[in-house]
């Protein structure tokens, strides 16, 4: 995984990571584990999400969870065309919008939004360049 994290002040900042995915609870959701940057380094994020499908709304019931950085996210995740679009409010009152797109069996490009109301626009603070190293 290749991060790149927009700052307010218009810097950049850039590591490289790690994701991992599994199907977890016999089938009925996915977890996975995001970790940046690589390891051994000391890492600055280590966080999980966990997905379950809901098919009375046709969409993902997501809960995201670092205690790295004491950040947590309750989203809603729906198929948007060809990718995956999460909606929900992070753990500071922020509205958030993460999107999987460019999707292929072997790779995503992961884009984080965020905007303090429904009136701002959306502002792209993290972008996530995930590609598989064992099939």
């Amino acid at each position: 995984m290749d991060t790149v994290h927009y700052l307010d002040d218009g810097t950049i900042q850039k590591w490289d990571g790690e994701c991992h995915f599994g199907w977890v609870l016999e089938g009925h959701a996915i977890q996975d584990v995001w970790i940046r940057p690589k390891r051994p380094a000391p890492s600055t994020m280590y966080g999980t999400t966990l997905r379950i499908f809901d098919p009375g709304i046709e969409g993902w019931h997501i809960i995201w969870n670092d205690p790295l950085n004491r950040d947590h996210s309750r989203q809603i995740g729906r198929a948007e065309g060809k990718d995956i679009v999460q909606l929900g409010t992070d753990s500071r009152g922020l509205k958030t919008r993460w999107r999987f797109t460019e999707i292929t069996a072997n790779s995503f490009h992961w884009i984080g939004e965020e905007r303090s109301s429904e009136s701002d626009p959306w502002r792209i603070t993290y972008e996530h360049l995930v590609r598989r190293t064992n099939p």
